[in-house]
C-alpha cells in the first residue's frame, strides 16, 4: 500500500479542479495546469478533494499510484503558490544579470554565457551572485535551474561555480608538498 497514494489531494478555495477521464485540470490565481494520469490509476473528484486509487492490485498499477497523486498535488500547489529554486554563484568575477528576457552569466569563460529563459518561467537576479527561478510547473522550474547550473557546476576544491542555495558541496583537501 502506498502511504502517499492513500491520502487525497485537497483542493483549496480559489482553485477549480476538474477530472475528465484520465485528465486532471487545475485553474487557480497563478494560472492553469493539467496532467494526464496513467490508465492503471483511477482518479475521482469528491468532496473538494481528488482521490487516487490503483485500478487493480498489480505491481505496475501500485507503482504508478503514489507518483500520480504527487503529480496532481504538484499541479494544485503550482496554480496556488508556484515553485521557486534559488541558485548561488561563487567565484571571483562570476556574476549574473538579466538582459531583457535573457540571463547573462559571466562564469570565467572567454565569453559571457547567454541563457534564453523559456516561456512560463521567470528568472530574477536580486544580487549579482544570486539567481531565482520561479514558475507554476515544478518540472520546468527544476529543469531551467538544472540547465543554468550545468554551465559551471560547483567544483570540490574551492567551491567555485553555480550551486543550489540548499546544496552542500563536500570539499576536498588540496595536494600537499
Amino acid at each position: 500500500m502506498s502511504r502517499i497514494g492513500k491520502r487525497p489531494v485537497s483542493v483549496p478555495s480559489g482553485v477549480t479542479a476538474t477530472v475528465e477521464g484520465q485528465t486532471v485540470k487545475a485553474k487557480g490565481p497563478k494560472g492553469e495546469l493539467s496532467y494526464v494520469v496513467n490508465d492503471e490509476v483511477l482518479v475521482k473528484l469528491e468532496d473538494g478533494a481528488i482521490s487516487v486509487d490503483p485500478r487493480d492490485n498489480t505491481k505496475d498499477a501500485r507503482s504508478k499510484w503514489g507518483m500520480s497523486r504527487t503529480m496532481i498535488e504538484n499541479i494544485v500547489n503550482g496554480v496556488t503558490q508556484g515553485f521557486e529554486k534559488k541558485l548561488e554563484i561563487n567565484g571571483v568575477g562570476y556574476r549574473a544579470a538579466m538582459q531583457g528576457k535573457n540571463l547573462q552569466l559571466a562564469l570565467g569563460f572567454s565569453h559571457d554565457v547567454v541563457y534564453e529563459v523559456p516561456e512560463g518561467i521567470q528568472v530574477a537576479t536580486p544580487k549579482p551572485t544570486e539567481i531565482v527561478v520561479t514558475g507554476i510547473d515544478k518540472q520546468r522550474v527544476g529543469q531551467v535551474a538544472a540547465e543554468i547550473r550545468k554551465y559551471r557546476g560547483p567544483e570540490p576544491y574551492k567551491g567555485k561555480g553555480i550551486k543550489y542555495a540548499d546544496e552542500v558541496i563536500v570539499r576536498k583537501e588540496g595536494k600537499k608538498k
